[in-house]
């Protein structure tokens, strides 16, 4: 088949790292912070990786925005399997300021511009927790989307989606193009190992503004403030 898939990569503090807010209170630091491939984007990695694996797609663009840093996480997607990266450059105040109507924005013009036929994304990042991207591209796109998928089955021009929900499964049979975004069982992402992360650095990365596809980063929020969680037990 010669569908391409747009998987998401977003750069995030590792979850491993205690979190700390600002002294100002503007937001966490980031300075000196171990940062890592947000854990359900490496699951999307995972899935398209497979389903070119099984010959059902013919390419994986991984995608992810921000300043030069993120290209590690590109690299680190390349290495998984993905056979090209697209890097959104975003820095400064717009990506200190960026959010899930951004992105979409940029994933929708992305895939207009690729001629994707699949779009799978992380149902949600682990620093700002949204679960908004998916569901949002799918809108500007006005495609179909598969939310919090656990299994996906690729049949034809159709997608077959086994969705998390409340209580329990819901299978759903949607038509490609599509958005779908991973949940925690949809897979176990595979370890880039050392040969394939060589190979990764000669793989093409390529940079693109989003005034190159025609899209505006301004935030319409505010932060107000950041504040540390109480610890449990104390008042």
């Amino acid at each position: 088949m010669s569908a391409r898939v747009l998987v998401g990569v977003k750069r995030v503090i590792d979850y491993a790292v205690k979190i700390r807010v600002k002294p100002d209170r503007t937001g966490v630091v980031t300075d000196g912070v171990k940062h890592s491939m947000n854990p359900f984007c490496e699951i999307a990695v995972e899935e398209a990786v497979k389903l070119k694996e099984k010959k059902l797609v013919k390419e994986v663009v991984a995608v992810s925005c921000g300043p030069q840093q993120v290209q590690e996480t590109i690299r680190t997607a390349l290495a998984m399997g993905a056979d090209r990266g697209i890097h959104v450059e975003v820095s400064g105040k717009d990506y200190e300021t960026l959010g899930p109507l951004q992105v979409s924005k940029i994933f929708a013009a992305l895939a207009k511009k690729e001629q994707a036929d699949l779009i799978i994304l992380g149902k949600q990042a682990i620093d700002d927790d949204c679960n908004q991207t998916g569901q949002m591209t799918a809108a500007l796109l006005d495609w179909p989307q598969g939310t919090f998928a656990s299994e996906v089955t690729l049949e034809a021009d159709k997608l077959k989606v086994v969705r998390e929900i409340d209580g329990g499964l819901e299978t759903i049979k949607i038509n490609l193009p599509a958005v779908v975004t991973a949940d925690l069982r949809l897979n176990t992402p595979r370890y880039a190992t050392l040969p394939n992360i060589m190979k990764a650095k000669k793989k093409k990365i390529t940079n693109v503004k989003p005034a190159d596809l025609g899209v505006d980063v301004s935030s319409r929020l505010e932060v107000l403030k950041v504040e540390k969680l109480k610890e449990a037990g104390r008042i």
